[in-house]
């Protein structure tokens, strides 16, 4: 476990990013040199957010998957911000989606009555389904977590065959809500120029299949780790990885860590596919990500066949600059 609660200082600096990110891109039209060098240093900003969030994501949620996304997301945020800097300007609209993203998932991580609200909705949908499934969990307010999800009736408690246990509580808190994956696609379909009918037709489809999706992942862990679906011999060396010690989380290690994470790299990779096919002006952050890999410039809108064919779409495709 770490020793200090990491939230407390990312959740206030996650605020701070947000607004430089939203003043930069506002400051754009009229003022560039300054947009940029602002951006940039929000971009910096930013790497330390990811290298703060890291450690917590292994030991605190358990996460291989959100751990090493987090370590990649340093470089990433400190070339980007150098890039921009440097005058390309295309980083802009990934910019623009990182600020909408923060005002879509920034309120109901740090207003109380907001995460309630949500977290509330999702375990009781996820009651909802483990019944229909033939299961009667019993769902009581979360005890002995951080002050943030006191009192939330949002918890699981599943009975041990160990009298002595205490028996297995599963509780529902902000990760489980897929309200972080949501943001991200608000934020780029938000973030490009094109027609008001495709982004809402994006929309329609990728937010409403990440939240069923969603409300399975929670039935599936919660069953899985009420009821030991995963406990075998490699249960210890699990437990000395994620640095724990009781040997009922083992289930709730690979049922979450593991599985559900792994599946679920798929399933946003297969509905962003989606996305992209119908707002094909968001590869333009697709070229962006290439170029910090590679060093080339690429138009993957026209080499996969994707760019508007409308007067109004071509008029809103994506403009590039050719730094």
């Amino acid at each position: 476990m770490l020793p200090v609660d990491v939230l407390a200082v990312t959740d206030p600096l996650a605020w701070v990013i947000v607004v430089l990110f939203g003043g930069g891109v506002l400051a754009e039209r009229r003022y560039p040199d300054l947009a940029r060098y602002v951006v940039g240093g929000t971009w910096a900003l930013f790497a330390g957010f990811w290298l703060l969030l890291a450690p917590h994501f292994f030991f605190v949620s358990n996460s291989i998957v959100e751990a090493l996304l987090a370590l990649v997301g340093v470089p990433a945020c400190l070339y980007a911000g150098y890039l921009l800097a440097g005058g390309r300007d295309s980083l802009f609209v990934l910019t623009r989606a990182v600020a909408v993203m923060g005002l879509v998932y920034l309120p109901a991580e740090t207003l109380p009555f907001v995460r309630q609200l949500l977290v509330e909705h999702v375990a009781s949908q996820t009651a909802l389904l483990m019944d229909l499934l033939g299961y009667d969990p019993s769902l009581q307010p979360i005890a002995d977590r951080r002050e943030a999800y006191a009192g939330f009736e949002a918890a699981f408690f599943f009975e041990t065959p160990d009298p002595t246990h205490g028996g297995i509580v599963y509780n529902i808190v902000m990760a489980c809500t897929a309200l972080g994956s949501q943001a991200i696609f608000i934020g780029c379909i938000a973030a490009v120029k094109a027609p008001l009918r495709r982004k809402l037709r994006a929309l329609a489809v990728a937010i409403p299949v990440i939240y069923v999706l969603n409300i399975i992942r929670t039935t599936f862990i919660g069953l899985a780790f009420g009821h030991q679906w995963f406990d075998g011999p490699y249960g210890p060396y699990l437990l000395t990885l994620f640095g724990e010690s009781d040997p009922y989380l083992v289930s709730h290690i690979v049922a979450e860590g593991v599985i559900s994470q792994t599946l679920s790299v798929v399933a946003l990779v297969a509905i962003a596919w989606f996305v992209i096919r119908e707002l094909p002006e968001l590869l333009v952050i697709i070229d962006d990500i290439a170029y910090m890999v590679t060093g080339e410039d690429r138009d993957t809108a026209a080499e996969l066949g994707l760019l508007p064919d409308s007067p109004d779409d071509a008029a809103s495709a994506p403009r590039v600059s050719d730094d």
